[in-house]
């Protein structure tokens, strides 16, 4: 059994990659969408990233 669940998520430059947590988070009583900031292992930088469907993968 894996410890941490696993996300497939696309970057801003359009790099997919599994991110070990992508925690779903909310301000206040809104949600501020389903990106999050994430250290894209391909480009090195702080990148929007957005989970991918299964069916795009």
């Amino acid at each position: 059994m894996e410890s941490m669940e696993r996300t497939v998520v696309r970057c801003a430059e359009g790099h997919v990659f599994a991110a070990s947590s992508f925690p779903m988070q909310q301000l206040g009583s809104q949600r501020i969408g389903p990106g999050r900031l994430i250290r894209c292992p391909r480009c090195a930088r702080l990148r929007q990233a957005v989970p991918v469907a299964f069916e795009e993968r």
